[in-house]
């Protein structure tokens, strides 16, 4: 497969719905840079894409900030990781761990990789896991896997559809001393997971470190289901948290989401 090819033309052809794609492209970029105030970014690395048809994606490029991106950044590419619209170019294990996700699991419409610190702080520990000891955590209930074989840099398809195969059915995946990666059904759904396993990794760290060695507060797990399916039932809160954050870019980084 092709991780390397780029253009600087724009073929409407390759995606007729341009103001769909337009408002992707924007939406794309408000995750990216809302991710990068968060300190979720690490360097020019990690990836976030956002699937708009069968063999179509978006994807940020290879070698800029997430806080310098704009929406005409934003890459359209097929699934063999041609660029078919943009001026850089794709960053191969963005390609290879991507496309295996986006091709196997068809609920994956955005897919969001990360190195952010205390999510990727927890593949670090042997055996480390999710404790379901707090709300944020909960609404995580039954939608996590761990991949706790590290094996390289993901720069081929046999790496890309190792790291797809771990993930089954769930929504998020801690990858062994690597970095965490949550899909979603849509942009902000997945982007909304995103904050809060950060957040529930955050408040676990930080209880363990003052528990002084007492165990941790664990949820039953009747609980713990019932929880989980409240939050999952108020996803119009994910909608309003990326709508507003939208309206802070718009206020704040003019220019941001210039095509």
């Amino acid at each position: 497969m092709n991780a390397s090819a780029h253009t600087t033309t724009t073929d409407a052809s390759a995606f007729p719905d341009r103001e769909r794609l337009r408002e992707a492209r924007i939406d794309l970029t408000a995750a990216l840079r809302w991710a990068a105030r968060l300190g979720f970014n690490e360097g020019v690395c990690n990836h976030f894409s956002l699937e708009l048809a069968p063999d179509r994606y978006l994807i940020n490029p290879q070698g800029l900030h997430w806080s310098e991106v704009t929406a005409g950044d934003m890459l359209l590419i097929d699934g063999s990781g041609h660029v078919l619209e943009g001026r850089h170019a794709l960053e191969p294990t963005a390609f290879f761990i991507h496309s295996w996700i986006h091709r196997t699991s068809p609920r994956a419409k955005a897919v969001l990789h990360t190195h952010m610190p205390h999510a990727t702080a927890l593949t670090l520990v042997e055996g480390g896991r999710l404790a379901w000891c707090n709300q944020n955590t909960l609404r995580f209930w039954g939608r996590v896997g761990y991949d706790d074989h590290y094996n390289g840099v993901a720069l081929d398809d046999a790496e890309g559809e190792r790291i797809a195969s771990q993930l089954k059915d769930n929504d998020v995946l801690f990858m062994a001393s690597h970095g965490v990666t949550v899909v979603g059904a849509n942009l902000a759904w997945a982007f909304d997971d995103l904050y809060y396993l950060e957040r529930a990794c955050m408040h676990q760290m930080l209880a363990t470190q003052m528990a002084a060695g007492k165990p941790l507060r664990q949820v039953p797990e009747d609980l713990c289901a019932r929880v989980g399916a409240q939050i999952a039932g108020e996803r119009q809160q994910s909608e309003l948290f990326f709508a507003s954050i939208k309206r802070i870019l718009d206020r704040e980084s003019p220019g941001w989401a210039t095509i």
